[in-house]
């Protein structure tokens, strides 16, 4: 079956992924197998295919493609005026899908290798990346699809949420003295954590500039008449390098604890502890897969302008983020958006740029 990129991408648009990704697993394994390539769904959700295996898998250059097949909610239905697609995941990520798939047909591995593996869940828990990164041969360099405008993006500021917790005690509110109020210390909580940078933070980096630090929900009390003797604050963090999130948790609750009265208990977690986070990544702008990819593209070479799985990809080769779409353009918010777009002839030149990726690389 001869393979269109821009067919199977209005498919993919078509089909919803909010919920649930198995019809979009099942015509991504359909389609692959339809030109005659074995595809396998692994442990982790994950589809995988790959050409240009020989008799010795060690043998030769290895390139690994991703990008995700869930989108966020709500579903937003397919449209298309002209040449532009509108739909939940024109760009985020069935643009970026569109073209990996069409590249991985089409492109002439010689003796190299191509990995095209496609995950699951990018837009919630990431445990799918995780599986491949402790499961996939290793590979010399990888490329995820992302809505970066065609351009090369070779470092991203990671993302992660957690949960500060101030433990006081309980009280009428017709004697306050009788208790703790932990609401009270919300107040120096959030000043505290205005200053964490500037005491414990990673520092600027040259490449993605500062961290942040952002309260973003506040919760406590369970009734008008009475003090509260807990109050949750739920924070965004965006990393930079060498900052890791399994490492933040602690240091801030140490932070936090020297700022708040003595009566009161702080304690920091993750929102999702046992899940992976992605984590801020940098590649070497001079690395190989970044210079092919920007001669064969014309785009510029920049930092992506938010989290993504690369950095499970990262600590392991060199990795870069590049797609057809925009997150945002002149009017807002694209991708996530209801007004989500792509322009299905960036999707083909995606493809095109991919596809002379792969043959310049091997």
């Amino acid at each position: 079956m001869a393979f269109d990129v821009r067919d199977f991408h209005e498919a993919a648009v078509r089909t919803p992924s909010h919920e649930s990704v198995a019809a979009m697993r099942s015509l991504l394994v359909e389609t692959l197998e339809d030109a005659g390539v074995n595809a396998r769904v692994d442990e982790g959700g994950n589809v995988v295919a790959r050409r240009g295996v020989g008799e010795n898998p060690d043998d030769g250059s290895h390139l690994l493609l991703n990008t995700h097949l869930d989108t966020v909610p709500p579903h937003v239905p397919y449209e298309r005026d002209g040449d532009v697609i509108r739909g939940r995941g024109a760009c985020d990520a069935k643009g970026s899908l569109a073209a990996m798939v069409g590249a991985f047909l089409r492109a002439a591995p010689g003796d190299g290798r191509v990995t095209l593996a496609i995950t699951p869940d990018e837009e919630t828990t990431q445990t799918g990346a995780a599986h491949l990164a402790e499961t996939l041969d290793a590979f010399d360099a990888a490329v995820v699809g992302e809505p970066t405008g065609l351009d090369v993006c070779y470092a991203a500021r990671g993302q992660f949420e957690g949960r500060i917790t101030l433990r006081g005690e309980s009280a009428h509110a017709s004697d306050p003295s009788d208790g703790v109020n932990a609401m009270r210390a919300v107040g120096p909580t959030i000043e505290a954590m205005d200053r964490y940078d500037d005491d414990h933070g990673p520092g600027e980096h040259d490449t993605l500039g500062s961290p942040t630090l952002t309260p973003t929900m506040v919760e406590g009390g369970e009734a008008p008449n009475q003090i509260p003797a807990e109050v949750t604050i739920t924070f965004d963090r965006r990393s930079v390098p060498p900052e890791r999130s399994e490492a933040f948790p602690a240091s801030l609750q140490t932070h936090l604890q020297e700022s708040v009265p003595e009566e009161i208990e702080v304690d920091v977690s993750l929102v999702r502890p046992d899940t992976p986070f992605p984590e801020a990544f940098e590649t070497d702008p001079d690395a190989r897969i970044v210079e092919v990819l920007q001669e064969v593209s014309g785009g510029d070479v920049r930092p992506f302008g938010a989290a993504t799985e690369a950095a499970q990809f990262a600590a392991s080769a060199p990795t870069v983020v590049f797609g057809p779409g925009v997150l945002s353009d002149d009017e807002g918010p694209v991708a996530h958006s209801p007004r989500e777009y792509v322009d299905r002839r960036d999707v083909r030149r995606a493809s095109e740029v991919l596809t002379e990726a792969i043959e310049r690389l091997f």
